[in-house]
């Protein structure tokens, strides 16, 4: 097993190209990924923000992908009108790259200290069948609702759209990053190394 992650302090970047399918995400950055779900539960998604699934292949978290055709075939089993897709703005933090099945750290990877897994496209691992790319976020917090992507029902796209132009209204700042927080997502945690009170939104954090 790899030695956990140790840090003090940090600064992001907002990467201004598209993130090619192959391309490795970088700890730090914020990407634009996508999540598909049924439209009965997309408002309290956008309302309340997303929550942590108990396990899957990559244990405990939010798992999204970069891949919008990805996005596009959940929930499984569901009908094509009965699904659409989020476009999210995902601030990724430390990163984990899990590229093959019975990897150490499959489902450990956040007790080792990292904020992100992620299964690169065509890597092998044999519960993705497709062989497209997938993220998972432990945190929530990180994840913020942008704007619908992919809703065949217009109506339901309006109204979805609508609740994320209210979330994102004056007086939705985040206290601690003074971004927007349209989903209101944003989670005030503790630094792991100096406990200062911080958002993981935050383009800079300096320990004392």
């Amino acid at each position: 097993m790899e030695d956990p992650v140790s840090f003090s302090g940090w600064t992001s970047h907002r990467d201004r190209g598209a993130l090619l399918g192959d391309q490795e995400p970088r700890s730090g950055r914020v990407y634009t990924m996508y999540h598909g779900t049924h439209t009965r539960d997309a408002p309290a998604i956008i309302s309340r923000g997303f929550r942590r699934s108990a396990d899957g292949l990559l244990g405990a978290g939010v798992y999204v992908s970069r891949n919008i055709r990805k996005a596009e075939c959940y929930p499984l089993g569901a009908h094509q009108n009965d699904r659409v897709v989020l476009k999210l703005s995902v601030r990724v933090g430390r990163v984990k790259r899990i590229d093959r099945d019975h990897h150490p750290q499959q489902k450990s990877w956040h007790q080792d200290g990292y904020d992100c897994a992620w299964v690169p496209p065509n890597c092998g691992v044999s519960a993705i069948k497709s062989g497209r790319e997938e993220d998972c976020v432990w945190d929530p917090g990180r994840i913020a609702v942008v704007d619908v992507a992919r809703c065949a029902d217009e109506r339901a796209r309006r109204e979805l759209r609508g609740l994320i132009r209210a979330r994102a209204a004056p007086g939705h700042a985040c206290p601690r990053c003074h971004q927007d927080d349209p989903a209101g997502q944003h989670r005030v945690e503790r630094c792991p190394a100096c406990a200062k009170a911080v958002c993981p939104f935050q383009s800079r954090h300096k320990c004392a």
